[in-house]
């Protein structure tokens, strides 16, 4: 969805094409591989082999791709070929031609808050919700109703990813939870994880919570889809529970992020969070 987001601003700012390279997906069994087609109202252009190909040449290949991204060899890619140089926001991405090739994970709101009403709209979610969720999320607007998001899954189970992110912690949970409690009258949590079981046996809490449940495999956006109709938020180190608290419209939305979003203190995330969102 980041990466959608920054593409898509620059093809409006350039008044060019968007193009989604989604050949990634096909080799990888995470998640549920490319969805946002499936899932949300984007106007949306899949790249050919060839339209990769006419764009970066011989770097088209991942494996060229991959070798590039190391700064040392920088010099050798092609101009049209934009590797991200860091996590932060890089005003550089504004300075290479139409016909370019953005690979990162551009992870930054700046990227796109110039369209921003844009990006939600193309991110509107298209099925219908089913019974149970749509009773849920009528319960939802008639509270004053706090998504809380614990990931677990792939940050536990994968040892590459749990030395990369590592989960938060349920200090960092029950800290939020507490602050949400001073600053929001009669909060309602609405708790959401890959892990319920885990969850309700460790984060204990005396305040009124709903386990969202019903979601899992093909249907796991619309937990984010509950979580954007929450009025305020309280995000796990995920992109996921991310953009459940960005899509949500409430203005006066309360959003607590975790102040380490990974295990390297010294990863820059400054720029991943909105204005106004309080890091715990």
């Amino acid at each position: 969805m980041f990466q959608y987001a920054a593409g898509r601003a620059l093809s409006l700012a350039r008044r060019s094409s968007h193009l989604l390279d989604i050949s990634a997906f096909r080799e990888s069994s995470m998640h549920q591989g490319f969805e946002v087609q499936r899932i949300f109202s984007c106007p949306i252009q899949i790249a050919s082999i060839a339209d990769v190909r006419s764009v970066l040449g011989w770097q088209c290949s991942p494996f060229s791709r991959r070798v590039l991204a190391y700064p040392a060899l920088a010099l050798f890619r092609r101009k049209s070929l934009v590797i991200e140089p860091h996590f932060h926001y890089w005003s550089g991405i504004d300075a290479f031609s139409d016909d370019c090739y953005l690979q990162g994970y551009w992870q930054s709101e700046k990227y796109f808050l110039d369209v921003m009403q844009v990006i939600r709209a193309d991110f509107t979610f298209t099925i219908p919700l089913d019974r149970r969720n749509a009773e849920l999320a009528a319960q939802i607007g008639d509270l004053n109703a706090i998504s809380l998001h614990v990931r677990r899954g792939d940050y536990v189970s994968n040892p590459e990813t749990t030395a990369h992110h590592g989960v938060c912690s349920l200090d960092y949970y029950r800290s939020a939870i507490q602050y949400v409690k001073e600053h929001v009258e009669q909060p309602h949590f609405f708790i959401f994880s890959d892990d319920l079981v885990w969850v309700k046996e460790h984060l204990k809490t005396d305040v009124p919570c709903c386990y969202v449940d019903q979601n899992r495999g093909a249907e796991s956006y619309k937990d984010m889809q509950l979580m954007s109709l929450c009025k305020h938020h309280i995000i796990a180190n995920s992109s996921f529970s991310w953009w459940g608290a960005w899509l949500g419209a409430n203005p006066e939305k309360l959003v607590v992020a975790p102040e380490r979003w990974f295990r390297n203190e010294n990863q820059e995330t400054r720029d991943l969070y909105c204005a106004g969102w309080i890091p715990l």
